[in-house]
């Protein structure tokens, strides 16, 4: 049986071996799925910035091209405490310092703090998911716990690089499946909610 920790690590050694040329071929491609998208009912959008090291789903065009074409929206990003797997989640304005962690992860300095129920939408980072919406992250459950605390109608987006796995064998009742996750290739919609 092929687990979440097969998944996880043949997903990151594939996308950790994609050409420059080719991850922003699959990058360009995953922007154009997103904006076909429409935002207009959201007003709090909670996005990740990507560890570029890691060639994670870059959203820094994503975001660009969503604050031109939906002014509206308010983004929202998280500053991860490691050990005790907690996030908080702060307001992103003009004034926000950002900051690297140690694990490579650009976060916020601080901010007014925003609460996850009053999140419209957010945007979920993975290495892998299946025909059912599960998805596989770096394996310490912090979105998943996150996303629980979620209103139940918060519409989920996973951005991914690859097309999906038949099925994740050891999802469970922690993982939080997604109800959209956008690829290179298609926008896949799931019956799903958190």
């Amino acid at each position: 049986m092929t687990t979440k920790k097969d998944i996880r690590k043949q997903f990151l050694e594939r996308r950790l071996n994609l050409d420059e040329p080719a991850a922003a071929l699959l990058n360009k491609a995953l922007l154009e799925r997103v904006l076909g998208l429409d935002f207009t009912p959201y007003r709090y959008a909670h996005i990740f910035l990507p560890i570029l090291e890691k060639k994670e789903a870059d959203t820094w065009p994503l975001i660009a091209a969503l604050k031109a074409r939906y002014p509206q929206l308010q983004w929202v990003l998280s500053r991860s405490d490691m050990q005790s797997g907690v996030m908080e989640h702060l307001l992103w304005t003009p004034a926000t310092i950002l900051v690297k962690n140690r694990f490579g992860i650009t976060e916020p300095q601080g901010g007014e703090r925003i609460d996850p129920s009053a999140l419209d939408v957010v945007f979920v980072p993975m290495l892998a998911f299946d025909a059912h919406g599960h998805r596989v992250g770096y394996g310490k459950g912090m979105y998943d716990r996150f996303l629980k605390q979620c209103r139940p109608d918060v519409h989920t987006i996973g951005l991914s690089l690859f097309e999906p796995v038949d099925a994740i064998p050891d999802a469970d009742a922690y993982d939080v499946p997604l109800r959209t996750v956008v690829t290179p290739e298609k926008i896949y919609q799931f019956n799903n909610e958190a």
